[in-house]
């Protein structure tokens, strides 16, 4: 259980830790919001008869300032709510219009999961201070209430400096809303809303971002090679030969696995016909002496090149010492 609990960790960090410095970093940033705010329909007492608010769909906008730590962020928001409707009061009393504005000033904390890509879950919660105003029967009732909200949404981020954000919001106050209704009297309403927001934020400093480069992936070490020379025109294997090609054994040994190729060369002197002849005998003279070091035949390919990939380029009938080698890969 600890092993699949472990994995799943680092399953889900992984992509967090990769995006990390993608698309978001650290900084300030400033944002605008707007959208449309719900407020619940709620119940009370006016003047000793049962009251109910039906409101109608109303809006909500705003402004935020806050700093991004690429995971958390923390902002101070300044938002205005306000919804009208129709409050029904039991009795002869009948119904009347009302509206409710509401002003706040919170300071919320999210989590961005998955920071940096180019979505982006996110939570939060805020807390602060609502200036709350109830309009009816041409009167206003204010209040100072604590104010507090949820939040659950998913960013976009543009650029590094541009983000779209789009959120569910439950907010409310504690203190609910006062509304007087002249002679029927005045009652205290729930002041519960849900707001879909949508907001646009800018990061300071974030439009010449560049993501620090990835770590290059660690160049592949080269095979190691060995090089075999002969006499002219022999084939067979002197003792340095032989010491070579044990220690080319020795290498393929410590592979474990490999592929070993021997080609074999030929100097200008002579005929191609017969120097193509005369390299292949000295490849495959290699790869015997390969094989009896304990290297399997059939890991070994044999190629011959005859006099064509001088190692030291010569006129035609030249003899070079150094063109008349073995390579072994």
């Amino acid at each position: 259980m600890k092993k699949i609990l472990a994995t799943a960790v680092a399953l889900v960090a992984l992509p967090i830790a990769s995006h990390a410095q993608g698309l978001q970093g650290p900084g300030l940033y400033l944002g605008i919001e707007g959208g449309l705010n719900g407020l619940l329909q709620s119940t009370s007492t006016v003047g000793g008869n049962p009251a109910s608010l039906f409101p109608r769909a109303g809006f909500a906008a705003g402004a935020v300032i806050g700093w991004d730590f690429v995971g958390p962020r923390l902002e101070l928001e300044g938002n205005f709510r306000r919804n009208d409707g129709i409050a029904s009061i039991a009795g002869p009393a009948g119904t009347f219009n009302f509206a409710q504005e509401s002003y706040g000033a919170m300071v919320n904390a999210y989590y961005d999961f998955f920071a940096g890509s180019v979505l982006v879950p996110y939570i939060g919660a805020g807390a602060g201070v609502a200036f709350v105003n109830g309009y009816s029967s041409d009167s206003t009732n204010t209040s100072t209430q604590f104010a507090y909200q949820g939040i659950l949404g998913l960013g976009l981020n543009i650029n590094e400096a541009w983000r779209v954000n789009l959120d569910g919001r439950y907010y409310a106050t504690a203190g609910g809303t006062n509304l007087n209704f002249g002679p029927a009297g005045s009652g205290n309403f729930r002041n519960d809303n849900i707001t879909a927001m949508l907001s646009l934020h800018y990061k300071f400093g974030r439009s010449g971002y560049v993501a620090p480069a990835a770590a290059p992936a660690p160049a592949q070490a080269a095979p190691p090679s060995f090089m075999v020379f002969f006499d002219f025109d022999r084939s067979n294997l002197s003792a340095q030969a032989e010491s070579t090609i044990q220690q080319a054994a020795a290498a393929y040994k410590s592979k474990g696995s490999a592929r070993v190729t021997a080609t074999g060369h030929a100097d200008k002197s002579g005929p191609d016909a017969y120097n193509m002849a005369l390299s292949l005998r000295r490849a495959n003279a290699v790869k015997d002496s390969l094989v009896r070091n304990g290297v399997p035949a059939t890991a070994i390919a044999v190629v011959g090149r005859g006099e064509s990939m001088p190692l030291v380029q010569t006129a035609d009938g030249v003899r070079e010492p150094q063109n008349r080698r073995v390579e072994i890969v």
